[in-house]
């Protein structure tokens, strides 16, 4: 994940916080960064592009499914037929 990402939630999740406890400011924003980092990094996330490329595989794999069940028809209505002619 974008380190900016992070970084300006950890700022609206400091900014979020009641004036009382925004006296502890630069501390709290780095806690808030360090845990939304290590709670994100313990996540199963891939990148965008990776999402992608696994979308653009998925796709042309059905296609080549498509192709063969239709194949597959095609031979099995031809063995039909001569079987039928015997």
């Amino acid at each position: 994940m974008d380190p900016k990402v992070i970084d300006d939630l950890a700022r609206r999740l400091a900014a979020a916080v009641p004036e009382s406890v925004s006296a502890l400011g630069r501390d709290l924003e780095q806690n808030f960064r360090s845990v939304l980092q290590s709670g994100l990094a313990r996540l199963d996330l891939v990148t965008r592009t990776d999402f992608d490329v696994q979308v653009g595989v998925l796709k042309r794999t059905r296609e080549m499914i498509e192709a063969l069940e239709k194949r597959v028809q095609e031979l099995e209505t031809e063995l039909e037929k001569k079987s039928l002619k015997r």
